[in-house]
């Protein structure tokens, strides 16, 4: 019989076997600084705990983490980690440095269902979510990489990298509860954004459950022929449906969306593309984000040209929209927007430039 992990239980589970057990209820919350303050992957390090007690522990519940198995750092500073999480599968979380910011971009899901068009993930299969634990790995380790080799703190999670975080839903938001309380990281949810192909009910939940943190949606198109055919899921959940989503998750939290908008040569980047971009972001307080789009192996898209994104960017600007454009990040180890698992899960697994093993 396959025993629970510990750190998936809850508390109030935790403090009832610890009753069972005869232990003071102050040992649960011992236990779980340890889980989630201090990293500890076994009970051999948890020392303030009875020698029995870490015996019970071991005997009743497993340890499931996401372990680095290798990096790699980019030229220009971002770093590319492989997870290795239970079942042998890998994982990819990656760290962008800038000027202004040092961002996680973290995976929530091993391979992706839904398939678009431009993302080397979605050419994978969907394996399975990831547990709260395994997320919250994932920051944590990250966290300590800028820390110890840039000297410089976390300031923002996106969760950006594989899988569609809504469709993983539960353990996302545990995830952000153990990053963003005391107990854990005690970061802000302010810091964190979470992107969305664009799973309206979900976004409807999301403001059901008045969420604190930022959310993204990826739209990279304003009108339903063009988004079918790079996003399989506008099909069930098409701008409109997802325009009455966000809508109505900008009531319950006040939260301003973020519109991400990946920019292909020839295709969404016309003058009359951000016309229709900037009609469609009228209805709610929004921010654009234009990403410059990274070529992924036998990838049929292009990457616009920076003469035609700066246009577009003007006239959206022109409209008084906020609009940022993000340029890429690691790309000669295929850590960029779009690239992850580009390589080590396509024919060339664990082909590695510049690896350091840690």
């Amino acid at each position: 019989m396959k025993k629970p992990d510990l750190r998936e239980i809850g508390m109030e589970q935790l403090q009832l076997q610890l009753k069972e057990w005869g232990q003071p209820a102050f040992r649960a919350k011992q236990i779980t600084e340890w889980l989630w303050q201090k990293n500890a992957l076994n009970t051999d390090v948890m020392l303030n705990l009875p020698k029995g007690l870490r015996e019970q522990l071991n005997e009743a519940y497993s340890f499931h983490a996401a372990l680095l198995k290798e990096h790699q750092v980019s030229s220009d500073r971002t770093v590319k980690c492989a997870f290795e999480v239970e079942g042998s599968k890998v994982v990819e979380g990656v760290l962008i440095p800038t000027s202004k910011r040092m961002t996680a971009c973290i995976s929530s899901q091993v391979g992706c269902s839904l398939s678009c068009k431009f993302c080397a993930t979605g050419r994978l299969k969907m394996m399975r979510n990831l547990s709260a634990g395994e997320i919250f790995d994932q920051v944590n380790y990250l966290k300590r990489f800028a820390e110890q080799n840039y000297e410089t703190p976390l300031t923002n999670i996106v969760y950006m990298g594989m899988g569609e975080p809504l469709l993983n839903y539960k353990n996302v938001l545990e995830s952000i509860r153990w990053i963003t309380t005391p107990e854990g990281l005690g970061m802000s949810p302010q810091r964190i954004t979470v992107s969305t192909a664009g799973i309206a009910k979900m976004i409807q939940k999301l403001g059901d459950d008045q969420v604190k943190f930022n959310l993204a949606l990826s739209l990279h198109a304003a009108n339903d022929e063009k988004r079918n055919r790079i996003m399989d899921i506008n099909e069930s959940n098409n701008l409109e449906i997802l325009s009455d989503a966000l809508h109505y998750f900008y009531e319950k939290t006040g939260t301003r969306v973020t519109f991400e908008y990946i920019i292909f040569k020839d295709f969404n980047d016309s003058i009359a593309d951000a016309r229709e971009l900037a009609e469609y972001s009228k209805r709610l307080p929004v921010k654009i984000n234009i990403i410059e789009y990274n070529p992924i192996d036998d990838g049929e898209f292009q990457q616009a040209s920076p003469e035609r994104v700066d246009a577009f960017a003007k006239f959206l600007e022109s409209k008084n929209m906020i609009v940022n454009v993000r340029r890429s990040r690691g790309k000669d180890i295929d850590a960029a927007c779009g690239q992850l698992a580009n390589k080590n899960e396509l024919g060339e697994k664990n082909k590695i430039l510049k690896t350091q093993r840690l």
